[in-house]
């Protein structure tokens, strides 16, 4: 087939939807497909139109705000028709990843033309919501579930959902068509694995935690049960990510006997770091699915996973042994502190996570991503006669 993924941002480090996307898109060609994508592309600067496998698209400018967004790994697309049919002309297939204007050109310019056309809801409204500190008021985020339904999900007939949490919640909110619960997987390099600590690391405990850093994520839990565990001498927390609240965490993590590591790591750097960590810890208040903490536990780490109503990563914890109460450090470090003084328990679990992660491969999310499309593929056909 001729894959058209359309997502706002594609390259970038950053942001998960985008990774997602680019997992996708490798496996799907090695599966034969060819994969082109409709996206903003800093590296071509103001150049636009087809270079090598994308349709460049500029970026649209906002002011005040640009900079967060950057911070966000985001960069939203200005619409190009000219660009956009042309995609479409080529593709026997069409994907939009993000709930924004430019999937809702796309999907006009796939109706016009009758191409098959599939969406993805990835982007929790709680994401946007929590930007502007309104993430857990509930009409407000009705409302965005609302606005996204009139305005894009309502046209589309097949819909990827990362995990069943967010199917059942786009369930709850009244959308309709054929939602299909996929998880994006993780690469099947990350797998069971332990190395001797660094040097650098001495006797430390090192506590992992990967993720855009942004006030849903809630970092600042973490920072806040290191400090009063029972290790806090001896707690190294290592965060995996970039984002807005950067220079926020480092100061709060300043205070800690031993200060935080910030950094964005490539695959390879992320493993070795996995490999030799005691602690995967996930505090995000929302989450679609979260697949550094998949990262994590296949690797061989136990998890400690905030138990909060809208996040699907608890379904990941194998007993409540893994899960902490939303927002709060004292439960958080409790727990943290049973693990780390546990060490028998901790290695036998490790095994048991590995083991779990086996059905969350990205090979198996592919082949079902593929059967959408080609459920797509058939019904728009049918359609036609």
């Amino acid at each position: 087939m001729k894959i058209l993924f359309a997502l706002d941002t594609y390259r970038t480090n950053n942001n998960g939807t985008s990774i997602s996307a680019q997992r996708f898109a490798e496996v799907l060609r090695k599966h034969g497909h060819e994969v082109r994508i409709l996206a903003t592309d800093e590296r071509y600067g103001k150049q636009t139109g087809l270079h090598e496998d994308t349709y460049v698209l500029r970026e649209i400018k906002i002011p005040i705000f640009n900079d967060l967004i950057h911070k966000h790994g985001f960069r939203f697309a200005k619409i190009d028709k000219k660009i956009i049919r042309e995609a479409v002309e080529w593709a026997d297939v069409v994907h939009c990843f993000m709930p924004f204007l430019l999937t809702r050109a796309v999907k006009r310019e796939t109706d016009r033309q009758g191409k098959p056309c599939t969406a993805a809801f990835h982007i929790q409204p709680e994401n946007i919501t929590s930007s502007i500190n309104m993430g857990k008021i509930k009409p407000v985020t009705s409302f965005v579930y609302e606005l996204w339904w009139q305005i894009i999900y309502r046209k589309f007939a097949h819909i990827h959902c990362p995990s069943k949490f967010m199917a059942d919640q786009l369930r709850q909110h009244g959308y309709k068509g054929t939602l299909y619960p996929i998880s994006n997987g993780i690469d099947p390099s990350f797998t069971y694995r332990k190395k001797p600590k660094d040097p650098q690391w001495g006797d430390k405990f090192l506590v992992i935690m990967t993720g855009r850093l942004a006030n849903e994520k809630r970092q600042d839990i973490l920072l806040h049960a290191a400090d009063i565990s029972i290790y806090r001498d001896r707690i190294q927390l290592i965060f995996a990510g970039k984002g807005p609240e950067l220079k926020k965490y480092q100061r709060m993590g300043a205070q800690l006997p031993n200060p935080p590591v910030f950094g964005y790591y490539n695959r390879e750097e992320l493993q070795d770091l996995l490999s030799q960590a005691d602690l995967y810890v996930h505090t995000s208040d929302m989450e679609s699915e979260a697949i550094g903490c998949i990262e994590g536990f296949a690797m061989g780490l136990v998890p400690v996973i905030s138990d909060s109503k809208l996040s699907a990563t608890g379904q990941f914890a194998l007993d409540k042994r893994s899960l902490f109460h939303e927002g709060d450090p004292h439960d958080l470090a409790a727990t943290m502190d049973y693990w780390l003084s546990h060490t028998k328990e901790r290695h036998e679990m490790e095994k048991e996570y590995a083991a779990f992660a086996g059905q969350y491969q990205l090979e198996e999310s592919v082949k079902q991503f593929e059967q959408m499309l080609n459920n797509q593929i058939e019904e728009t056909k049918r359609s036609k006669k």
